[in-house]
């Protein structure tokens, strides 16, 4: 893994990817790679907290791992699990090559728990594969054990299985975790990382965003897009306001119908791209009748 020299070689080597971020965020990423401290983004759905961690991988040239979070995940789905149904197939396989003889209880014990039969979860296999990105997604929908759980894997990048023993990793992974902020994150895990608010890009960036990951999309109405977009972030009172991934989305569904400028028409056909919600729907349609009227 070739850690990049400076802020400005990882923001060039990220944008060869497609992913094109400002100077705050190149400086605390590259800080990350070179304290080798977690990074903690936190922001609004949909302003590229995620696809900074798969930019990541790309630019390295490592493995992504990725462990979605949700209500109720413990550490079982973020760790290791044993094969449970090949156990037993195992188990039966010794019995009936012993035929009469007894069955060494012990050995056939201490045979169940090879690391042939360990179910290896996203943070046990970022550990494995290190170097690698381990994306911790949405850390806001677990609970508190999980975060203590996060925090204690985090600080050592070891892992203990008692029948095992001790995993390390070689390389610390490059952890990023995201948060849409449903919920406060405890001190103690914000500590342990270096913490990066993503913001919704400015006019001339989103341009430029959906011009490099949109290609197919003209630019002039890429530009019509980010300019929309921007004034209901801004001017309209959404439940969600579209993030940088719905202009992308806008722009493609637009082209894809043949559309090379944005009309009343073609944006009522096309809002299920750029909104989520019905109440949005209905504001933003208000709002596009005066942002397109001749």
């Amino acid at each position: 893994m070739q850690t990049p020299s400076s802020p400005a070689d990882l923001a060039d080597r990220l944008g060869a990817t497609g992913y094109l971020c400002d100077d705050a965020l190149s400086t605390v990423a590259y800080l990350g790679l070179a304290m080798q401290r977690p990074l903690l983004l936190e922001g609004e759905p949909g302003t590229g907290k995620t696809a900074l961690a798969e930019a990541l991988a790309a630019t390295l040239d490592v493995p992504l791992v990725r462990l979605q979070c949700y209500e109720g995940i413990d550490a079982t789905q973020a760790l290791y699990d044993w094969d449970f149904p090949r156990q037993v197939l195992h188990l039966r396989a010794l019995e009936a090559t012993a035929g009469a003889g007894a069955v060494d209880v012990e050995e056939a014990e201490k045979s169940l728990y090879d690391e042939h039969f360990l179910l290896a979860r996203p943070v046990l296999t970022a550990l494995q594969r290190s170097p690698a990105v381990l994306l911790v997604d949405e850390v806001d929908r677990a609970d508190d054990e999980f975060e203590a759980f996060l925090l204690e894997v985090l600080s050592t990048y070891q892992v203990s299985i008692p029948e095992l023993g001790t995993i390390s990793a070689a390389t610390p992974p490059v952890v990023v975790l995201t948060s849409n902020r449903t919920r406060e994150l405890h001190d103690a895990l914000k500590r342990r990382c270096l913490y990066h608010w993503i913001d919704h890009p400015g006019l001339e960036r989103e341009v430029a965003i959906v011009r490099s990951r949109a290609p197919e999309v003209p630019a002039a109405l890429a530009e019509q897009v980010a300019g929309l977009v921007q004034r209901l972030r801004t001017d309209t009172a959404l439940e969600k306001p579209p993030g940088v991934a719905e202009t992308l989305d806008w722009a493609r569904a637009l082209h894809h119908l043949g559309t090379t400028t944005v009309d009343l028409e073609s944006s009522a056909r096309t809002l299920g791209a750029l909104v989520k919600y019905r109440e949005d729907a209905d504001r933003v349609q208000q709002a596009l009748d005066i942002m397109l009227r001749p």
